[in-house]
Formats: structure tokens, C-alpha cells, sequence
């Protein structure tokens, strides 16, 4: 066979026939493929995300599904500042551009504070020790209890009128009491009140008196 009758379709119309139809089934197929991406990454199909900070769970959800979104709660945390249960973040944020179905992550204010550990200061810190610890990890502090003892040494810690221990978990936030030891004077003074301040105050007489002997 010369070339000629080769590429000649009347001599070899079942060849070139099979070779038409699979390029057309070869097209067929790709532009199918592309058609079933495009549907299913929805392809030139997008959202605007709408606010939904400050805004309540429920009523933050139901916008987001209005506007062909997915809500997803991921995490929470709490701020006194705002009420329970509003929005406080959001990821991706308002106005970005996205397709449809995607999943907005939020961020919500939780109703209760998260629990916080006593640290280790009960009989084994100082005063000064203490209140920077326990302000430092969100606590409030009300005026000390000072009680017999060493000189502004953490004897025990209150919570609401009861005694904690060490690794007892509070609300962050709360208000604790500090049980302070004022050293053995002050502790005398505490319970003898105007009778030792009396003592004092005549040793402190006596102290000032002139001996008119010595000029005699």
C-alpha cells in the first residue's frame, strides 16, 4: 500500500472512521471532566461572609446558613467584658469571598469562667510572693486576715468564707483572702488592744523623765 492509498479515506474509511470516533470520545470524556469540577468545586460560585461578631450562637449560625455557609464552633473562650454566648471571632472574617459551603470557624464567649488552680503558697510563701502570683493569674485579693505567725507568711487562703487548699481549683477571677502571719508582736497587740497600746505609751513616759539627781 503507497502512502497515498493510505491516507486516502475512501480506501481506508473504517481506519480513519475509528480514529474520528475515538478523538471524539477522547474530547467527549475531557470536557465532561472539566464540566464535573467545576460542579463540583463550585466554580465561579461564591459568598460574601457576613458579620457576625457580637451577635448570639444561634442567631450568628442562622445568618451564616442564610448566606450558604457552614458554621463551626472551634473554640471559647472568657471575656468579662462581653455576655455569655456572643460571637468574639471568626475565621475567615467579614467580607472575604468564599464558596459556597465553606465552614466558618467562631469563637464564642463561654457563660462560666474557666477553673484556675491554687499555686503552692499555703506555708510556703511570702506575702509579697503570693499577691504577685495570684494577681498575676487573674485573681482579686480583699485586705488580709492577719492571724499569729511569722511575719507576712501565707498561712491559708480563703474563698468565699471557706479555707482552700493547695490545688484546689476557684473560678478565674474570684476574690480570695489571704491568712497572714503579723509576727508575735502584732499578734499580742491584736488581742490585747488599748492595754498593750497603754503599756507602750508609759514605758515611752518613763523613758522621757529627767533625773534631777545627776544636777544637784
Amino acid at each position: 500500500m503507497s502512502i497515498k492509498d493510505f491516507f486516502s479515506l475512501k480506501k481506508n474509511f473504517f481506519f480513519w472512521g475509528n480514529l474520528l470516533a475515538m478523538a471524539l470520545v477522547i474530547v467527549g470524556l475531557v470536557w465532561g471532566v472539566f464540566k464535573w469540577l467545576d460542579h463540583y468545586t463550585d466554580h465561579n460560585v461564591a459568598v460574601t461572609v457576613p458579620e457576625v461578631k457580637g451577635l448570639a450562637l444561634a442567631d450568628a449560625e442562622a445568618l451564616l446558613r442564610k448566606h450558604k455557609l457552614t458554621p463551626v464552633v472551634s473554640d471559647s473562650t472568657y471575656n468579662t467584658s462581653q455576655p455569655g454566648g456572643i460571637i468574639l471571632d471568626m475565621i475567615p472574617t467579614e467580607g472575604a469571598i468564599v464558596k459556597e459551603g465553606r465552614s466558618v470557624y467562631l469563637t464564642v464567649n463561654t457563660n462560666r469562667p474557666p477553673m484556675r488552680m491554687i499555686p503552692d503558697l499555703i506555708d510556703n510563701s511570702s506575702l509579697r510572693e503570693a499577691e504577685a502570683k495570684l494577681l498575676a493569674m487573674g485573681f482579686h485579693l480583699e485586705k488580709n486576715d492577719t492571724i499569729e505567725g511569722e511575719q507576712d507568711w501565707i498561712y491559708g487562703i480563703k474563698y468565699k468564707g471557706a479555707s482552700l487548699q493547695n490545688g484546689d481549683e476557684v473560678p478565674l477571677g474570684a476574690t480570695l483572702v489571704l491568712e497572714v502571719g503579723g509576727g508575735d508582736y502584732m499578734f499580742m497587740e491584736e488581742m490585747m488592744g488599748d492595754s498593750l497600746s497603754g503599756l507602750r505609751n508609759v514605758r515611752s513616759e518613763e523613758a522621757t523623765v529627767v533625773d534631777d539627781s545627776w544636777f544637784e
